[in-house]
């Protein structure tokens, strides 16, 4: 049988979501904790992986498993036993087919950028004190739907077959003294959603402008293109399914 998991993590303790050797992670954690209460070895798999440092408001993975098993007690039994920056949301069976990672069919996460100096979002949100122009910038994030071609903005020297991506939005907004930048696609790259941040931010500082965003993009060039943010200020805030009611 397999089952689909939905949870949530705070970033900040793991070198990101994959298992990774000599280093804290959250697929790690997990499969520890469900191998311990389900009394079998146990390997989730995840929707994606998520950067050292980068947090995820909505996630999911799968496992299998034969034996049948009382979904709500294991839910409470795992958010006892899990560390409190991993939260189970939910447990459920799928089709045997169903894969946590290859069905998604959208992905959207946001980034923040705190403008005024807090000492409680220090792990959690970027501190950014210079003025940025974010109607320009969210200029600029329009333009991003006109493609499809994002090696610009990928990590150099990643395996992947291709760098094309389907942008549904991408868009800026002011929080009270946050700026929250909203991205969804049918996929990312490594590093995409930090690096497109980066160079907006440049455009809002007038570093460059829309003509430069735009030859940035066409070029498929990381190298033109911004820096890459903090990861902390980035969360994975939600996964959509063709199956699932999201």
């Amino acid at each position: 049988m397999r089952y689909f998991i939905k949870l949530a993590y705070n970033g900040t303790p793991y070198h990101g979501w994959q298992i990774q050797p000599n280093a804290a992670s959250v697929q790690e954690t997990l499969n520890k904790a469900f191998s311990v209460l389900l009394h079998s070895e146990i390997s989730l798999m995840g929707a994606g992986r998520t950067d050292t440092g980068v947090h995820a408001k909505e996630m999911y993975a799968h496992f299998d498993f034969e034996t049948p098993f009382d979904i709500p007690k294991l839910t409470h039994k795992l958010n006892s036993y899990l560390p409190k920056d991993i939260v189970i949301y939910g447990i459920f069976p799928v089709n045997e087919e169903a894969h946590c990672r290859f069905d998604a069919i959208k992905r959207t996460y946001e980034y923040h950028i705190n403008i005024y100096k807090d000492a409680f979002l220090q792990e959690q949100s970027w501190y950014f004190n210079q003025t940025l122009d974010v109607g320009l910038m969210n200029e600029a994030a329009k333009l991003l739907l006109n493609y499809t071609d994002f090696q610009c903005f990928s990590k150099v020297h990643t395996d992947v077959n291709t760098f094309d991506c389907s942008i549904f939005e991408a868009y800026w907004k002011k929080e009270g003294n946050k700026l929250i930048f909203t991205i969804s696609a049918n996929r990312f790259l490594r590093n995409m959603v930090r690096s497109i941040v980066g160079t907006l931010v440049n455009i809002g500082l007038h570093k460059i402008n829309l003509n430069d965003f735009i030859a940035i993009i066409e070029s498929k060039n990381r190298e033109k293109a911004g820096f890459s943010v903090p990861a902390h200020g980035l969360y994975l805030t939600k996964i959509e399914y063709p199956y699932l009611d999201n």
